[in-house]
């Protein structure tokens, strides 16, 4: 599926309106209602092969794992994943989830940023493990994990991407 020449100018000038509209600069923003994600969710297959590529790979250490309130034996687990902040997962012991897919309202890609050292050692032990990811930009790794979510590595600073301020 692509997008023609007019649909792409079409929905071009579509951001730029909502840009125009909505968006107020960045010294006139009020601050937000939030103190930040305290954690986004997502479902694991297997809560071993989940910790040792979340912590093990990626180096995120694991920082609580207790039963699921929601579903008696199902397991809730805990990421770091800097200033706070925390990935989490759930195992669903008896539901059929499927495959992994994106949906409208799913998970399109966590994206994750990393000290430009540490970046460069987590693809460098990827190389070595043979895990397949796409580079992206220079300072983007985009790879699935154990269960297919779609995640990005990069080493842009917070509130940056590509050299340019998203915050």
């Amino acid at each position: 599926m692509s997008v023609s020449d007019v649909q792409r100018q079409q929905l071009s000038a579509q951001r730029d309106r909502i840009r125009e509209e909505t968006m107020l600069p960045r010294e006139q923003r009020p601050v937000s209602s939030a103190r930040g994600i305290h954690h986004a969710a997502l479902i694991s297959s297997d809560v071993r092969r989940t910790v040792d590529f979340y912590q093990g790979l990626l180096g995120f250490p694991l920082t609580d794992i207790f039963e699921n309130r929601d579903l008696p034996g199902s397991t809730h687990f805990f990421f770091d994943v800097g200033n706070g902040n925390t990935v989490a997962f759930f195992d669903l012991p008896g539901v059929d989830v499927g495959p992994y897919a994106e949906v409208l309202g799913g998970l399109h890609h966590l994206a994750i940023s990393v000290e430009p050292q540490r970046w460069q050692r987590i693809r460098d032990e990827m190389d070595a493990q043979g895990v397949e990811y796409m580079l992206e930009s220079g300072t983007s790794i985009y790879f699935r994990d154990p269960d297919g979510a779609r995640v990005e590595l990069i080493a842009d600073p917070l509130g940056e991407m590509y050299g340019h301020s998203v915050f």
